[in-house]
C-alpha cells in the first residue's frame, strides 16, 4: 500500500488503514490495485480528510465513484470528518505530472525548459510518461465506419443469430451476457457488427466510454506502456471503459506478455459488470495458441458464429449496395453471376460490383453480362482455385480422425456415414463436378445418394452448431 504523508496525523493514519481494508474487502482485490490501493492521505484540516492521487486521471475516476463512499465510511469512523477531497498532490518530494503534450510528442511550454518528471527522451521528441492517461478514450479508440451501422448490415440465416445479439448489447440498458464473442470467416460482417454496436451505443448515450480497437492495436499500446514504464497509466486507460471491444482477438495468440495483460482487464471490467465484446476468426476452443484460462472467459458470455454466406444472402447484399448507390443500373443477371460466382466472402463481393460499377462510369460502357465476366476476370479466375474431390476427402478424413479409404467405404456407422456425407456436401459446394461424378468418387455412389448427403448437411447446418462450425471450419481450410 502507498505510504501516507509524514504530515498525517497517527489516529487518522489508523482510521484511513481501517478504510482501505474495508473498500479491499467491499470492491474486490482488483479494483481496489487499479483505484485506492495508490491513493495516500495527506492530511485532515478543518473536518475535511485531503487525499491525494498520483495522476489527474485517477483523481477524476475516484472522485467520480468512489470519494462518496469513502467520505461516509471516514463520517462513520470519525463524526469531525465531514468531507473528503482527492486531488494531485506532490507525494513523497515529486511533483505531479505536468499536463499531456498538445501536439504529437512535443512537449507543452511547461514542460519545454527540461526533461518533465516521468518524461523519457527518445529521439526525436519525446514522450511523456503520464502522456497515456490525459488522452481522451475517443481517441484512443480506433475511428468507426459511418457505412457500418445495423441499418446496413444485410440480415440473412447465415449471420441472424450474430446479429440479434449484437442489437441485444447495443441496445440494452444492463449487461444481457458478458462477454459478447462473434466469430466467423474473413469478410463475413464481423467487423461491421463491431462497428454498428459502438456506433448505436454512443448514440443512445454519449456520456458511456466505448473503447474500440483491434487486438493489435492492444498490443501496440501495451509495448509502448511497458517500453515507457507507464503500465500504470495502461491499466487506468483500458479499466476504465464502460464497453470494451477487441476485434481480431486471434492476433495475440502466442503473445504470452499481451495475454495477461488482457486477461487482467478483461477479468476486472467484467468484474465491475463493464461490457466487453470481442471478435475472433476461431470460436475460443479453436483458438489453440490461445492460454487455456483465456480461452475459458472468452466462452463465458455468449458466442455466436457467423456462418459462410448463402447465395440468397449474397443477392440481398448486392441489391442493398446498388439501392445505396441509387444512379448506376446493374441488371439483375448481373447481380445473380456476381452471388453465384464470388462465394469467398462479402468484400470480395463489394470489390467486383464496385468495380463494374466504376468502370462503367468511367468508360461510358453499358453494364451487361459479358462486360461484368471481362472486367473481372481476374478475380473470377482467383476465385475458382481448384479444389479437388480427393483434397476435399483427405481434409475431411483428418478433421474427423478417421481413415481416407472409409470415404469409399460400404460402412454405415455414424461416425463414417456422417464425415462422408459432409465431403459430398463440400465436394458439390466447392467443385464444380456434377453429382454423378462425385457419386463415383465416393465408392461409385449413385448420384441421388449425394443430393440426399447434400440436403441432410445442409439441415444440420441449421439445427447442430457443431456441424455448421465443421463445415465452415473445413470451407476456410481448404480455401486458404
Amino acid at each position: 500500500m502507498s505510504a501516507p504523508s509524514k504530515s498525517a496525523h497517527p489516529l487518522h493514519e489508523e482510521q484511513w488503514a481501517a478504510i482501505r481494508s474495508h473498500l479491499q474487502e467491499e470492491l474486490g482485490d482488483a479494483a481496489f490495485r487499479s483505484w485506492l490501493k495508490p491513493l495516500a492521505l495527506r492530511r485532515i484540516e478543518d473536518g475535511e480528510a485531503l487525499v491525494a492521487a498520483p495522476t489527474r486521471f485517477l483523481r477524476d475516476w475516484v472522485s467520480a465513484r468512489y470519494a462518496a463512499r469513502i467520505a461516509e465510511l471516514w463520517s462513520a469512523m470519525n463524526p469531525d470528518v465531514r468531507a473528503v477531497t482527492i486531488d494531485v498532490v506532490a507525494m513523497d518530494g515529486v511533483a505531479p505530472a505536468p499536463s499531456a503534450p498538445n501536439d504529437g510528442d512535443a512537449p507543452t511550454a511547461a514542460a519545454s525548459s527540461g526533461p518533465a518528471i516521468g518524461e523519457k527522451t527518445a529521439g526525436r521528441g519525446s514522450y511523456l510518461r503520464l502522456r497515456a492517461v490525459e488522452e481522451n478514450i475517443d481517441d484512443l479508440s480506433s475511428p468507426l465506419n459511418p457505412r457500418f451501422g445495423f441499418s446496413e448490415f444485410v440480415v440473412g440465416k447465415p449471420n441472424e443469430f450474430a446479429h440479434a445479439a449484437a442489437r441485444r448489447v447495443a441496445e440494452a440498458d444492463k449487461v444481457p451476457f458478458n462477454p459478447l464473442y462473434l466469430y466467423g470467416g474473413v469478410g463475413l460482417g464481423k467487423t461491421h457488427l463491431m462497428h454498428a454496436m459502438a456506433r448505436h451505443i454512443r448514440e443512445r448515450d454519449p456520456n458511456r466510454r466505448v473503447l474500440y480497437l483491434s487486438a493489435e492495436k492492444f498490443m501496440y499500446h501495451f509495448v509502448r506502456a511497458v517500453r515507457y514504464k507507464d503500465t500504470m497509466a495502461f491499466k487506468e486507460q483500458f479499466r476504465s471503459a464502460d464497453v470494451l471491444m477487441i476485434d481480431d482477438v486471434q492476433f495475440i495468440c502466442g503473445k504470452d506478455s499481451t495475454q495477461e495483460e488482457f486477461f487482467h482487464t478483461f477479468n476486472v471490467l467484467i468484474d465491475h459488470n463493464r461490457q466487453v465484446v470481442i471478435s475472433g476468426d476461431r470460436s475460443p476452443s479453436d483458438l489453440d495458441a490461445m492460454e487455456e484460462r483465456l480461452r475459458s472467459r472468452l466462452g463465458w458470455g455468449l458466442v455466436a458464429d457467423i456462418h459462410a454466406t448463402t447465395y440468397e444472402l449474397r443477392l440481398g447484399i448486392l441489391l442493398t449496395k446498388i439501392e445505396a448507390i441509387g444512379d448506376v443500373d446493374v441488371p439483375r443477371d448481373v447481380l445473380e453471376f456476381l452471388a453465384r460466382r464470388i462465394t469467398s466472402n462479402i468484400r470480395e463481393l463489394e470489390m467486383a460490383l464496385n468495380r463494374v460499377t466504376a468502370h462503367a462510369t468511367l468508360v461510358g460502357r453499358e453494364i451487361d453480362l459479358e462486360m461484368a465476366q471481362e472486367v473481372l476476370r481476374d478475380v473470377l479466375r482467383a476465385s475458382e482455385r481448384r479444389i479437388t474431390i480427393e483434397e476435399i476427402q483427405r481434409r475431411v478424413a483428418e478433421h474427423y480422425n478417421i481413415k481416407l479409404s472409409e470415404m469409399s467405404s460400404e460402412r454405415r456407422a455414424r461416425a463414417v456415414a456422417r464425415p462422408r456425407q459432409v465431403a459430398m456436401f463440400l465436394s458439390k459446394q466447392l467443385t464444380s463436378r456434377s453429382l454423378p461424378e462425385i457419386g463415383r468418387k465416393f465408392g461409385g455412389r449413385d448420384h441421388t445418394t449425394v443430393m440426399h448427403a447434400v440436403r441432410k448437411i445442409e439441415e444440420l447446418r441449421q439445427s447442430d452448431a457443431a456441424i455448421a462450425e465443421d463445415v465452415e471450419l473445413l470451407k476456410r481450410t481448404l480455401k486458404s
